[in-house]
Formats: C-alpha cells, structure tokens, sequence
C-alpha cells in the first residue's frame, strides 16, 4: 500500500514549451504547466467545463524524452508525486507553490 502514498495520475496538454534548465554538473531539468480538464452538470443541468493547470517538473533521463518530443499543445499521461515549496521574494514576501514531480511520461495522441 506504500506505493499509493502520494501518487499522481494526469493526462493533459501543455500549456508551454518546457523551460529546460542546466545546472553546473552536467544534469537537466524540465519545467511546464500542464491544464486538465473537468465537466459535470449544475443544479440546473448546464454543463460546466473547468480547466485545472499544474506545474511539472521532469529530471533524470526523462528530461531527453522531454527536449525532442514534448511541446506547447502536446497531450501527455504523467505520474509523479505532489511536492510543495515556498520562498520569499525581493520584497520579503512569502510565495507558496505546489508541483507534481514526474517519474513517469506517456507521449499520447498523434505525430
């Protein structure tokens, strides 16, 4: 049941080319906004459509899947873990974000 814990699923397109990042020691890192969405009826019947948009993070090998084939528009399947994080900005004030960090990426839909 561990395997559960703190486990991911989402199917979406990107809202963004990925940012890739270098870093000094040679490894890589994908950053991207991904939108789901999501419908169901009102008490009156109408049918309400909502996109949901969350940040992705991608590192190790995946970040080479990501850089050839993964862009703006593009439909993907991900699984990951939910991570959160602040800082504080020039101001001092203090900013709160939560991010799905990838471990698993399926290209979907066509060429």
């Amino acid at each position: 049941m561990n395997a559960l814990r703190n486990t991911v699923q989402l199917i979406g397109r990107l809202g963004q080319d990925p940012e890739i990042v270098s870093f000094p020691d040679g490894n890589k890192m994908a950053k991207f906004s991904m939108a789901t969405d999501d419908s169901y009826k009102d008490k009156d019947g109408a049918k309400v459509e909502r996109t949901y948009w969350h940040n992705v993070i991608v590192r190790g090998g995946l970040v080479e899947i990501v850089e050839k084939y993964v862009a703006k528009g593009k439909e993907i399947a991900i699984e990951g873990k939910l991570t959160n994080r602040s800082w504080d900005d020039k101001d001092g004030k203090k900013h709160y974000i939560t991010e799905v960090y990838c471990n698993e990426l399926l290209l979907l839909g066509g060429k």
